[in-house]
């Protein structure tokens, strides 16, 4: 037991040891290297315009939340905020797209004479897919009004078949 007690203890020792030397470039003013912040710095100037940034898809709205001190550029730590918003950003489109396709699935079980389960239901940044089988042009345009009518639904596209 008591060997046992002496690894762990060296072996915390060692674990405390590398991570102070993994953190000393960081903390005596060297920037620690970020391979997608040195692709899109290409001028080299070590901080990224809007310019340089907007090939990123979706990234102005990251941008100005993350440049703190308002100079129109991001440094390293500023582009680590960007990149943690914009996840976030995106991961709400998710959400939402998630929420408006359970909408129109609750609104196609409520609408009559419409076998709803026949009908698959897909959403990308508020556009409805609707596809699937129907059994008649009514019924596809009973499908199609539905969704449309929910709330947060951009458009709609109808890919349902009438068998």
């Amino acid at each position: 037991m008591r060997f046992n007690r002496e690894i762990l203890r060296s072996g915390t020792a060692a674990l405390a040891i590398s991570a102070a030397l993994g953190a000393a470039p960081a903390a005596a003013g060297e920037h620690m290297p970020n391979g997608k912040f040195d692709a899109l710095d290409r001028n080299q100037d070590g901080v990224l315009s809007l310019d340089e940034i907007k090939v990123q898809h979706d990234y102005v709205r990251a941008f100005d939340a993350a440049d703190a001190n308002r100079d129109g550029k991001l440094d390293r730590g500023e582009f680590t905020k960007a990149e943690a918003i914009h996840d976030r950003i995106v991961a709400g489109k998710y959400v939402d797209d998630s929420v408006l396709t359970a909408r129109v699935k609750a609104a196609l079980l409520q609408e009559p004479d419409l076998k709803s389960l026949d009908v698959s239901v897909e959403t990308q940044d508020g556009v409805v897919l609707l596809s699937g089988f129907v059994h008649d042009e009514s019924q596809r345009y009973k499908a199609f009004k539905a969704a449309s009518m929910v709330s947060g639904v951009a458009s709609v596209k109808n890919a349902m078949v009438v068998r």
